[in-house]
C-alpha cells in the first residue's frame, strides 16, 4: 500500500496532504504521491510515545499487548485526537525524509461544513509539523480538481465522496460548492454494519479489519451471483474461534441501510439543486469518488435509484490527493477556493 517515493536527498519541500479517517495520502510538489497509509498511531500506554504510524500502526491493530494501543485520530473526517493526530502527522513527514529545518507550506483536506475550531486544529497540527503557511481546502472541490473537472466553469458537476468517515455531496460550478449535503455514514459504518451482521445473525465476533476485508472482497449494493467467502471470528457462544462460510448477499443485507442513506442523501442534494444546474447533472451524471465508491455495483444502484448517469471516477482513492497535490503546484490559480 505504501508508495514511498526514493527522497533520500530531499531538502525541503512543500507539501499536500489528504487527512482522511481511514488513509492518509501526501503528494510532494514536483514529486507527486509518496505516501498512501492507514490513518493509523500505535503509541506507548506507558509513555504516550509514538511507535510506528501508517501501515506498521494497522499491522498491529487487534494485536496488541496492554502496553501498546493502536489509535485512529480522525473520526467522521475531523480532528478526534488532536496529540495522536500530530504525531501521525510528523511520523509520515518524517517518512518522507523532508529536512527537520524545513518550513513547507502545506495544502490540506477538509470535509466540508466542519466548524471554525475543527479547521483550527487542523492548521494548529500543521503547524507543530513545522509548516510555514498552511491552506486549507473543502475535499469536494479537490477531488473534482482531482478528476479532471473544470470547476471555474458555469457548468454544474455532482461530487459524491464517500470516504472513511463521511459521505460528502456537492454540487460545484463557478469555483464554488452550490449545494453540499454531508452524512456521516461511509466506510467505517459500513464496516461496523458487517460486524454487527456477523454478531446477530451468526453469534460471530470479527474484528474491523476482517470486516473491511469481507467488505472489498464480497460486498455489493446490488443482488450478484452467489460468492461465497470463508470468515474466521470468535464463536461468541463457545468462546473459541470458529470458520463460517458466508455469501455475498449476506453482505449485501448488512450493507444495506448504509447505502439508503447515501442514496437518500444524494436524491436530497438533487432536490436542492437550481433547475440550470440540475439540467448539467441530467446530461453530464454523477460522479462518485473516495474508497467507498469503489463498492460493487454501487454506481448501478444510484443509477436505478435516480434515474441518472453514473459514473465512477478513475482511481477513486486519489481523486482528493490528486486535487490537492494540482492545487499545491499552482496555489495562484487556486487561490479563490482555498480557506
Amino acid at each position: 500500500m505504501s508508495k514511498l517515493l526514493n527522497l533520500s536527498n530531499l531538502e525541503s519541500g512543500d507539501i499536500a496532504i489528504d487527512l482522511g479517517t481511514a488513509n492518509t495520502l501526501i503528494w510532494i510538489k514536483g514529486k507527486g504521491i509518496c505516501v498512501n497509509e492507514p490513518s493509523v498511531v500505535a503509541v506507548s500506554v506507558i509513555d504516550d510515545k509514538v511507535i510506528a504510524v501508517g501501515n506498521e500502526a494497522n499491522a498491529m491493530v487487534g494485536k496488541t499487548h496492554n502496553d501498546i494501543k493502536t489509535v485512529r485520530p480522525l473520526k467522521d473526517g475531523v480532528i478526534a485526537d488532536f496529540k495522536m493526530t500530530d504525531g501521525m502527522i510528523q511520523g509520515f513527514v518524517r517518512k518522507i525524509n523532508i529536512s527537520r529545518i524545513a518550513r513547507p507550506r502545506m495544502v490540506i483536506c477538509i470535509p466540508s461544513g466542519v466548524t471554525d475550531v475543527e479547521r483550527r486544529a487542523v492548521r494548529e497540527s500543521a503547524e507543530r509539523a513545522n509548516a510555514s503557511e498552511v491552506y486549507l481546502v473543502e475535499d469536494p472541490m479537490a477531488a473534482a480538481i482531482g478528476i479532471g473537472i473544470d470547476i471555474s466553469l458555469p457548468k454544474g458537476n455532482m461530487i459524491v465522496d464517500i470516504g472513511g468517515g463521511t459521505t460528502e455531496i456537492a454540487v460545484i460550478s463557478l469555483n464554488g460548492i452550490v449545494v453540499i449535503q454531508a452524512i456521516r455514514i461511509a466506510g467505517d459504518e459500513q464496516d461496523e454494519a458487517i460486524i454487527s451482521w456477523f454478531k446477530n445473525e451468526h453469534k460471530l465476533e470479527i474484528g474491523q479489519r476482517t470486516s473491511e476485508k469481507i467488505k472489498c472482497n464480497v460486498g455489493s449494493a446490488i443482488r450478484s451471483k452467489g460468492t461465497t467467502i470463508a470468515v474466521k471470528g470468535r464463536d461468541l457462544v463457545s468462546g473459541i474461534p470458529k470458520t463460517i462460510e458466508v455469501s455475498s448477499d449476506e453482505i449485501r443485507q448488512a450493507l444495506a441501510d448504509t447505502i439508503h442513506q447515501i442514496q437518500t442523501a444524494v436524491k436530497k442534494a438533487l432536490e436542492n439543486t437550481p433547475p440550470e444546474l440540475a439540467s448539467d447533472i441530467i446530461e453530464y451524471g454523477i460522479i462518485l469518488t473516495g474508497g467507498g465508491a469503489k463498492l460493487k455495483g454501487l454506481d448501478q444502484h444510484i443509477r436505478n435509484k435516480t434515474g441518472l448517469p453514473v459514473h465512477v471516477s478513475e482511481e477513486p482513492l486519489l481523486s482528493v490527493v490528486k486535487g490537492t497535490g494540482m492545487i499545491l503546484e499552482d496555489i495562484k490559480k487556486y487561490q479563490d477556493i482555498l480557506i
